[in-house]
Order: C-alpha cells, then sequence, then structure tokens
C-alpha cells in the first residue's frame, strides 16, 4: 500500500514539476510510460426506452472487468476512437472496493462482495472474516427459480467466478473449488480450458461429468438437451477470439430457457487486470475493448426483452493507470502506470434497464450485491 501511495505522489509530483519547466530531482524513478495503437471496433447505444423504469426485473446481468479502473476505461475509449459501449449509458456512479482487512481489496474479497452482499478478508471466497459460510446470489435465487450461471477469461477456479459458487478460506484451494462448483446450483459456467479441466484426477472429472453436461464447444450436440452445462474451450488466454461476446450470448441463451422466473449471469473479462500487472497497455486496452463487446451482447438482449437489468463494474483498480495523450483519428493512445499492482482507487459503475438508476453514485461493491438482491426478491431497493 506504502509503495503505491508513494508512487502516485511521486507521479503527481513529476507532472507538477514537468509544468512548472522545474528539474526533476536526483533519483526521481518516473511512472512507466506505454503507448499503444488499437483495431477501431465501435459500440453501441440502446435506445433508452426501458432504462430507469420503475417495472418488475426478471433478470440481471452482472459484468465485471478485472482491474478496470478510470484509467483504463479511458485508455481504451480514447483508443476506440473516443467511444465505448459502457460509456454511452447514461447512469453511472462509482464502487468503492476496500476489503474487511485492507484498504487495497484483492479480486477473492472483492468478488465475495459481489456475490453476497458482504464484506470479507483478501484471499476468501464466500466466506466472512471469521471463516463462517455467507450465501452467494445463486444459492439465494435457484431455490426462488432462477436459473444461475458464470462466464469468465479466467480459469473456472479464478477468484472472480469462484466467488459466486465456492466457499474457501483460500482462494488457492483449487481443488474444493472444484469439487464447490459440482456442489453448487448453478445451471452454466463457462471459464478455463480443455486442458485445465483434463489435467484433474479421472475420479474428480467423472464426478463433474455427472453434475454437469461438460462439452468443449457451443455446436456439441448434448447442449441442447442439457440441465446443468459446463463448457470449458481450448483457451481463454491468447487466441481465444470473440470467445467471451459469443459465451455470454450462450449463456443468455441458456439460462432463459431455463429460468422460470428469470436468470442471474455474471460475466468477467478477467484478463484486463492480468496485462495491467505487466504494466502492458497494449494487453490492457484490446482486453477492455473484448470486454465491451460483451456489454453490448448483454445491452443488445436488455433492449430487446425489457425486464432484464445490466450492471457493469470492477472488482478493483489496477496498475494505478493514468492517460496521458491520444489521438482519436488515429486510434492511439499514450498511458502510465504507477504500479504493478491493485489500487484502492474507486471504481466505474454503469447500469442499464428497469431500476438502474439504484446504482447511481457512490457505493460499497457489497452495496451493489444488496441492490440486485433487493431487486430480486422485493421489486425494488428500499427507499426508492
Amino acid at each position: 500500500m506504502k509503495k503505491i501511495a508513494l508512487s502516485l505522489l511521486a507521479f503527481a509530483a513529476a507532472l507538477s514539476l514537468s509544468a512548472q519547466g522545474m528539474k526533476l530531482p536526483e533519483g526521481f524513478i518516473p511512472a512507466k510510460l506505454d503507448k499503444t495503437y488499437a483495431e477501431a471496433q465501435g459500440s453501441y447505444t440502446p435506445d433508452f426506452s426501458i432504462d430507469g423504469k420503475n417495472c418488475k426485473v426478471k433478470n440481471v446481468i452482472l459484468l465485471i472487468g478485472d482491474g478496470l479502473g478510470l484509467g483504463a476505461t479511458a485508455s481504451a475509449y480514447f483508443a476506440n476512437g473516443g467511444e465505448l459501449t459502457m460509456t454511452n449509458l447514461r447512469t453511472m456512479g462509482y464502487s468503492v472496493t476496500q476489503s474487511s482487512d485492507d484498504f487495497t481489496t484483492d479480486s477473492a474479497a472483492s468478488g465475495t462482495a459481489y456475490a453476497t452482499g458482504h464484506k470479507t478478508k483478501n484471499g476468501a471466497l464466500g466466506m466472512d472474516p471469521e471463516g463462517n459460510r455467507l450465501q452467494n446470489i445463486p444459492e439465494l435465487l435457484t431455490p426462488l427459480g432462477y436459473a444461475c450461471g458464470v462466464v469468465s477469461t479466467d480459469e473456472i477456479t479464478g477468484a472472480t467466478p469462484a466467488a459466486f459458487f465456492a466457499h474457501q478460506n483460500s482462494r488457492h484451494s483449487a481443488i474444493p473449488i472444484w469439487e464447490d462448483l459440482g456442489k453448487s446450483p448453478l445451471v452454466f459456467a463457462s471459464a478455463g480450458s480443455i486442458p485445465g479441466f483434463e489435467k484433474l484426477d479421472l475420479q474428480l472429472q467423472e464426478k463433474l461429468k455427472q453434475q454437469f453436461t461438460v462439452v468443449y464447444s457451443p455446436e456439441d450436440k448434448a447442449v441442447k438437451g442439457s440441465e446443468r452445462l459446463a463448457y470449458f474451450p481450448p483457451s481463454v488466454s491468447e487466441g481465444r477470439g470473440d470467445y467471451l461476446p459469443k459465451t455470454t450470448q450462450m449463456a443468455i441463451d441458456y439460462l432463459s430457457q431455463r429460468g422460470k422466473k428469470g436468470f442471474f449471469l455474471m460475466v468477467e473479462g478477467a484478463r484486463i487486470d492480468k496485462y495491467a500487472h505487466g504494466n502492458n497497455l497494449e494487453g490492457t486496452v484490446k482486453e477492455t475493448l473484448d470486454f465491451d463487446k460483451a456489454v453490448e451482447v448483454a445491452l443488445r438482449f436488455a433492449e430487446k426483452d425489457g425486464h432484464t437489468l445490466v450492471v457493469i463494474s470492477a472488482d478493483h483498480e489496477t496498475g494505478a493507470i493514468v492517460a496521458r495523450k491520444g489521438n482519436y483519428e488515429e486510434n492511439y493512445v499514450q498511458s502510465s502506470f504507477a504500479s504493478p499492482q491493485h489500487s484502492p482507487m474507486m471504481v466505474p459503475l454503469y447500469a442499464y434497464g428497469p431500476q438502474s438508476g439504484a446504482f447511481m453514485g457512490y457505493q460499497q461493491n457489497n452495496e451493489v450485491a444488496l441492490k440486485i438482491i433487493e431487486i430480486f426478491t422485493k421489486g425494488k431497493v428500499s427507499g426508492r
């Protein structure tokens, strides 16, 4: 934490001194600068006819950009010619991400906050700071007739997807997390890879195949007649193509057909964080734009359906990114990284659809989950 704070202070000091034409102090280490050009993909703007309406919400799609702070958002916005689907939305706020034991959260604690409505300590998944189980949104909604699913470009045992089905005191308990997946009420799960699944002990593989219909392709004929589906692609890293937006659509279609009352879906763009940790602007921008494609899929469905709320945020900021220069016509941006780690800076929060106004302004990350739960169980957020 102290290193991050000092880096941010040093970066601010450098900008101030530079602006005044003063010589930088001897030994001063500037923030890391990087630049990139992007392939523009345009953006989508919904018609807002259902946005903010006080009508029934049947479905909620929660999209989480891992590490997606304002700096990464701005960098992708500039590199995409001054537009993003998420920034086209009218309802915006900020999510404050501190965990129960650290001013800077990790993905496990923040994921748990979004999944359960409770703050916890770093490293914990679906457990409170004292080690007690916390009920997550899928566990709450499934008995009420809702179908629930997760999609991620991380491993299925990654902290954010796992927060929506696992109960472990350590995010690194990979095998117990796999076992929790099978015992969970999730109807749809897609993340990780074929090699990752096939590396598991054969007994665990077989047990998961009894609990889910396991497929390696969305075109598999077994998908149609399945009751619970686990789809493991060849890879969720480099070369995955449009896996995230396409699987978001696949999950929406699957859950729509299986939820008696509706559905809840969490979609994570996990690799924004991984590139930001490496202070790699090209990768950070590319992954943010890919995440924005998944946002578009969710918004198009919500606009057509009329009873779907879309919420978009991040588990934390990574890299302490500041956009410095850009050129809309050339799809160019130059940004700086003040850290290779997470930062405590608040993250953007967007919403679209019925009841979207509940997500305006500043709020804690666990409050986002509490509002989603209220919308499902009470029809609206208290006091609105």
